[in-house]
């Protein structure tokens, strides 16, 4: 009878995470389509089908193909990393804070692009080089500050907070040091956007993240189990240091590679993770259902920055940013009176 009385419960339980993903699907389905058919150039869903199958007129190919279509994908691939990143992290370190955005990943990877771009003159594949070893070595310095016979999520939190204050300090420096273009260029792209993109730059975003989602899958299982504290990890085989510092390089490589593509935009690592799991509610790390609220809150963002404000566009990383900043004071409200620290 107890076994009839819980597999109801079971089999809601199992249904509610399938059915949060369909609800982010569609959701993201509705933005995509608006995103499509809206804008300086509007269009019919009959034009857009058209257009797609390649039956559109010059103009409408060209909106679609050449500007609207690329920055979607952008859009999804740089959120999607983003959103995995500070997954891995909050999970990894069980700690809300612990987002690439918040403890100075991306600001390490921002110091590098602006000095990529400041003094080097850099862009392209360079300019995503520089990003993503300033996240790694960012991310390796704040291990490594932290390290005291292991890692506390507090304590890296801390730490990297203070790493982000010298990180916005030396950008800082650099913003000033810069001749005219440069420094407008590095502020273009520190205010984080998924416009102007090239199909080349969505193509080496969308490789890079592919080659490291696969050790996203192959160590979400290990980190599940690292969650029950280092000594059972160790007792079931699993060998807590390195999957913390392989996940943690991991983190830094997606934080980098949708930073140097889009800019830092902001607190997509930091909210999508929570919200995804407060949607899912099975305990898992819902590390799809975070994918597919990043890639949302992204272009929700760029859908409101591009025409909700009259005749000026306004960069997703500001309409983000505008949402994040009092979520970031919920959370730790709701965490300090929880008891969790932080």
């Amino acid at each position: 009878m107890t076994s009839n009385a819980v597999r109801p419960l079971r089999a809601r339980g199992s249904r509610r995470p399938r059915g949060v993903l369909l609800v982010l699907t569609a959701l993201l389905l509705v933005v995509i389509a608006a995103s499509l058919v809206v804008g300086p150039y509007p269009m019919s869903l009959g034009d857009l089908a058209a257009t797609l199958v390649g039956h559109g007129d010059a103009g409408s190919t060209f909106v679609v193909w050449d500007l609207r279509v690329p920055r979607l994908a952008l859009g999804i691939v740089a959120g999607a990393a983003l959103a995995l990143s500070g997954g891995l992290y909050q999970a990894l370190l069980r700690n809300p804070l612990a987002s690439p955005d918040i403890i100075g990943i991306t600001g390490g990877a921002s110091v590098a692009a602006v000095y990529a771009i400041v003094v080097l003159g850099a862009s392209g594949a360079v300019l995503s080089g520089f990003a993503f070893a300033g996240a790694v070595v960012a991310a390796l310095a704040v291990y490594a500050l932290a390290w005291r016979d292991g890692i506390s999520g507090y304590r890296f939190a801390l730490i990297g907070i203070a790493v982000a204050f010298v990180a916005s300090g030396v950008l800082s420096y650099l913003m000033t040091r810069g001749n005219l273009d440069a420094v407008q260029d590095a502020v273009v792209w520190l205010a984080g956007s998924i416009g102007n993109v090239s199909w080349q730059t969505v193509g080496v975003t969308a490789v890079l993240v592919a080659v490291l989602l696969p050790f996203v899958v192959a160590f979400a299982p290990r980190l599940r189990v690292l969650q029950l504290g280092d000594d059972l990890a160790s007792g079931l085989g699993v060998r807590p240091e390195r999957v913390r510092v392989t996940l943690l390089v991991v983190g830094a490589g997606l934080a980098a590679v949708a930073t140097a593509a889009a800019g830092p935009i902001a607190f997509i690592a930091f909210m999508s993770a929570p919200i995804a799991r407060r949607l899912v509610r099975d305990g898992s790390l819902a590390l799809t259902a975070t994918a597919l609220t990043g890639v949302l809150i992204v272009l929700a963002g760029d859908f409101v920055g591009q025409n909700l404000f009259g005749a000026v566009q306004v960069p997703v990383g500001v309409v983000t940013g505008a949402v994040g900043a009092p979520y970031l004071l919920w959370q730790l409200a709701t965490t300090n009176s929880r008891g969790k620290g932080a």
